[in-house]
């Protein structure tokens, strides 16, 4: 069974094109991750967040990201860290449309 990671934090930038621009090998990285299936990035900069909608193989492999990506964006000096990991009901969830495979290039 698939789940779902959502963190978010806050952060005074960049974001737009200047993060996708310095966040680019980043998110290459990311594509190498035990269980990651995708990732949806997502910022608000009128408020300063950031963060990610993720989808992993298992709740392990969820959460062994989690503890590997809160060490490395505390390091960055972000501390406010929001992170739940959430089973899914696949049933519903392909009833709207919701991406539960990996995306092939």
């Amino acid at each position: 069974m698939v789940h779902v990671l959502q963190v978010d934090f806050k952060m005074n930038g960049p974001f737009g094109d200047e993060m996708a621009k310095e966040f680019s090998a980043l998110a290459k990285s990311i594509n190498e991750e035990d269980g990651f299936v995708w990732k949806i990035w997502t910022e608000n900069p009128e408020k300063n967040e950031a963060g990610g909608i993720y989808l992993f193989d298992t709740k392990e492999a969820a959460q062994n990201y989690l503890d590997m990506h809160s060490k490395r964006i505390t390091s960055f000096g972000i501390t406010d860290i929001n992170a739940k990991i959430f089973d899914i009901n696949a049933h519903l969830t392909n009833i709207t449309k919701g991406p539960l495979k990996p995306h092939k290039d």
